[in-house]
């Protein structure tokens, strides 16, 4: 008896609809796995034969012949162990032979006892079924709430192969998961973190504010206990809201790492990763020989933060340079090529030298001139240029650590304006072609077309080309910057003002490096 079931697996982070394909022949017994597996889904064979047994049903006795279609594509992971045992009870009538299985995907690991454990990179697989026009999906109990964050298709959370099979022959129903809505609509913005806390600092957290209306990076420079760190990790405070579709995007990226919190259904705050500078480049950008996404692809829509920028291998600086202009990462591999989305702002603090005190007022630096110099070089110049912002943070008296900033703005007054210079920046740019979303994605042409500058602001921007040497990296970059000051302060074009403030967000160019 031939029986078909459907499932789906993903690669990357797209998923792909798998047919499980079973045939019975009485006259030998045996059980054959075929249709690209790699060895999880082999010993899939041990799992299925037990759990059927341990779920009351008997193991048909008969040569047995399971495919997973198409048959070209590598198949991995647990995720189809469901769906065979399924194939195979449906085959042997354990499941009535007159249902029909067609527009129902399963998925979902076998454990011995018959129970479903639940799998990663289940909200790819499910918004894969609905998209090829299935109309019920069946996960792990464990997963069925970040399933049912798809919407538009019927998600059921199974428990174990009892109660699938009951509710598949009609006997014992399963309830539908509903979706959780308001695991979006409810957003977090009361964060723990909030800019007010920050003490001083008030050119560097102006810096941050454009940083985050223009998505633009950001890197930091200053001693030991000037605020770098604090002001990392309120930038995603700041930020705008998540869109349902970027948090379906990022939500698809943590569910395939396996990284999602528990309980969480769909990312509702953009994500900030802080990995330690011991990290491996194929940790920072992706690999493996089964491609999993790395820190740039995990910090999507969100915050990558590398303190102690210079302590990080030079290997792994460099390797972001590829992600920081594209926005994502191809992995190629003998059997495929993935790519990982990784559209993210990039935020670098580093202490002006070894010991961390090189300029400072009261403190004496204890390093010589060349190795200030060999350090500050550990950072390549086209890796500079890709920081849009380069700002210096100073220490701090005791009189700003200790009294109390009245100009000091909580999150959410600056998040307003962040996200009001990002409305009048999207408007400007409706009828492109490319989806562009903050001035740090323009390119040449966006550039050109909407980085319209008057004659003193020309002027002052040649001046500043010609005595600092940038490279035509950075000059987009300080024109990108300076369409960015103009939206926040609401004006059409680009004035000499705003040229001003983004070259002075770049001088450590001139400092540093020239």
């Amino acid at each position: 008896m031939l029986s078909l079931v459907h499932s789906a697996g993903f690669c990357g982070i797209e998923g792909f609809p798998v047919v499980v394909e079973c045939n019975q022949k009485n006259n030998l017994q045996g059980f054959e796995l075929v249709g690209l597996p790699d060895l999880a889904v082999k010993e899939a064979k041990e799992r299925v034969r037990t759990a059927c047994q341990n779920s009351g049903y008997p193991f048909p006795y008969s040569r047995i012949t399971v495919n997973l279609a198409p048959a070209d594509r590598k198949k991995e992971g647990s995720v189809f162990d469901a769906a065979i045992l399924c194939a195979i009870l449906h085959s042997a009538g354990t499941i009535r032979r007159d249902i029909s299985l067609d527009g129902k995907c399963i998925v979902g690991e076998l454990s011995l006892s018959g129970k479903l454990r639940g799998v990663r990179g289940i909200l790819c697989m499910c918004a894969s079924a609905k998209e090829h026009g299935f109309r019920e999906f069946y996960a792990p109990a464990e997963n069925a709430k970040e399933a049912a964050a798809v919407g538009g298709i019927t998600v059921y959370a199974v428990e174990n192969m009892r109660q699938l099979v009951e509710h598949l022959n009609g006997e014992k129903l399963l309830t539908p998961m509903e979706q959780d809505s308001a695991a979006f609509s409810v957003r977090a913005d009361k964060y723990e973190a909030d800019f007010f806390d920050v003490r001083g600092q008030s050119m560097a957290k102006r810096a941050m504010e454009i940083a985050a209306a223009g998505g633009h990076n950001i890197l930091l420079i200053g001693p030991p206990g000037t605020g770098k760190s604090m002001l990392a990790k309120r930038l995603p405070t700041i930020l705008p809201p998540l869109t349902f579709a970027e948090a379906i995007e990022t939500t698809k990226i943590h569910s395939v790492a396996g990284t999602l919190p528990e309980d969480v259904s769909l990312l509702s705050v953009r994500p900030f990763r802080a990995p330690h500078h011991t990290m491996s480049p194929v940790s920072l950008v992706g690999g493996g020989v089964n491609p999993m996404p790395g820190e740039v692809s995990l910090a999507n829509n969100g915050v990558l933060f590398l303190d102690e920028l210079p302590e990080f291998p030079k290997q792994v600086t460099d390797a972001l340079r590829q992600p920081l202009e594209d926005r994502r990462v191809t992995i190629t591999r003998a059997n495929g090529r993935v790519t990982f989305p990784c559209s993210f702002m990039l935020v670098g603090a580093m202490n002006p030298c070894r010991c961390g005190y090189f300029g400072h007022p009261t403190r004496r630096c204890t390093c010589k001139p060349e190795e200030v110099k060999r350090y500050i070089s550990r950072i390549s110049g086209p890796m500079l240029d890709r920081m849009d912002i380069q700002i210096e943070l100073p220490s701090l008296s005791y009189d700003e650590i200790s009294a109390p900033d009245e100009r000091a703005e909580r999150s959410e007054v600056i998040r307003e304006r962040v996200t009001a210079a990002r409305a009048f920046a999207q408007k400007r740019m409706e009828g492109r072609g490319s989806a562009v979303f903050c001035n740090a994605q323009l390119d040449a042409a966006g550039i050109h077309e909407f980085c319209v500058m008057d004659a003193q602001a020309s002027a002052l921007l040649k001046t500043a080309y010609e005595r600092m040497g940038l490279s035509a990296r950075g000059y987009d970059r300080i024109l990108r910057v300076a369409r960015t000051i103009a939206d926040l302060a609401g004006s059409e074009n680009i004035c000499a003002p705003h040229i001003a403030e983004a070259i002075q967000l770049r001088s450590l160019d001139r400092k540093y490096w020239s």
